[in-house]
């Protein structure tokens, strides 16, 4: 069952009032499972795994490095929460950006990714759809770079589907962004939105989202004895209906395995599919079952949780990566001139932590920092 209702196999018909939702192998793109899957959706902070993309995609064309500074503008500053809070002229990595816009999900940070990369919020976007229309995602349209409410950004759980395997696929150097399980940024120590990742068995990442719009949705990823399954769970009535109901698709999806058709060659299907659904009465309403908020301080933490039974509670320390300000000493983006710079020299970068060699402009492993969460 997904979100409460019949799944459809790639042989078989989805129910029209299915939620989108797609398990498929990530490393052979065959698709397990899937229902409304080119069905338009509002992807809320999904987005930043689109904005990762264009932002790796830009430091292998030489455009810049993941030591280049990403400076926050007063604009990136005035967003809504989540938000890292820094102010206006602040400047951090592209490697510690990147670290917080996975975890924190923080809407400056991402806002600052796409002005530094792209040279303005509407040149980044135009880089976003010209990134997902070179992949073959037709049904997504891009507007800002972290994710917050426009009925003109949408994407669909196919489309996700492909934008994952060109993450994990393009770019193995940096699977690690996706799975810290926290940050500690200065005093404050920031637990990963995922509750999946450091407790359930293989997982591996990806990235949670919410609007009163979408709903709660989610991208995870595990792999097991070699093999790499992902679950995309979106519109969801919790935070926790939506883990639990990726970990439900993993757990079942590692002893099947996936149909002929891929990612791909998965044939267009679903009424009313180029009409975006929101969620706002299911979930922000005064009558929702678990009412959520995205007022002042949307979170994507959400409503106070209920008991995720499929998911071990963590039984050891927390891994957690430093972040901070500072750092920058790589080259500025091309989009802002290029020129080589050295801002706030003499404050260290974040440890990479995986144990593989780390990209270029991101510091090397000199030990975990972990504390109790």
């Amino acid at each position: 069952m997904l979100l409460g209702l019949t799944v459809a196999t790639v042989l078989g018909a989805v129910p029209a009032s299915a939620n989108p939702a797609m398990l498929f192998d990530v490393n052979s793109g065959a698709v397990i499972e899937h229902q409304e899957a080119f069905k338009r959706w509002h992807p809320a902070s999904l987005t930043k795994l689109m904005t990762a993309y264009t932002a790796f995609r830009a430091v292998k064309a030489g455009e810049l490095a993941l030591n280049s500074p990403i400076k926050i503008s007063k604009k990136a500053a005035a967003f809504p929460p989540a938000k890292m809070g820094y102010k206006p002229g602040s400047v951090l990595t592209l490697d510690n950006a990147l670290k917080i816009i996975m975890v924190k999900s923080a809407n400056d940070v991402a806002a600052a990714i796409g002005e530094n990369v792209g040279g303005t919020p509407e040149a980044f976007a135009a880089r976003m759809n010209a990134e997902a229309q070179r992949l073959g995602m037709v049904g997504s349209h891009w507007v800002n770079a972290n994710g917050l409410h426009d009925p003109e950004q949408y994407t669909t759980a196919r489309d996700l589907a492909i934008l994952v395997r060109a993450i994990r696929l393009e770019y193995p150097e940096y699977a690690a962004y996706f799975n810290i399980e926290g940050i500690i940024a200065g005093k404050a120590k920031l637990k990963n939105f995922n509750p999946l990742v450091g407790r359930f068995p293989g997982t591996d990442g990806m990235k949670t989202g919410f609007v009163c719009e979408s709903g709660f949705n989610l991208i995870a990823t595990a792999t097991r004895d070699g093999r790499t399954l992902a679950a995309i769970v979106l519109g969801a009535d919790s935070p926790d209906n939506r883990a639990e109901e990726a970990a439900k698709m993993l757990q079942t999806g590692f002893v099947r395995n996936g149909a002929s058709v891929s990612v791909t060659g998965l044939a267009p299907y679903g009424d009313n599919r180029d009409v975006a659904t929101s969620m706002r009465e299911e979930v922000c309403s005064p009558k929702a079952k678990h009412a959520a908020s995205d007022g002042p301080a949307p979170t994507e933490a959400g409503a106070a949780p209920d008991k995720v039974s499929i998911i071990p509670e963590m039984t050891r320390q927390r891994n957690w990566v430093t972040v901070s300000l500072g750092g920058a000493t790589g080259p500025m983006p091309k989009a802002l001139g290029g020129r080589d710079i050295v801002i706030e020299t003499g404050v260290p970068l974040p440890t990479w932590r995986p144990d593989r060699p780390a990209p270029a402009g991101a510091a090397p492993v000199a030990g975990k920092v972990q504390a109790r969460s």
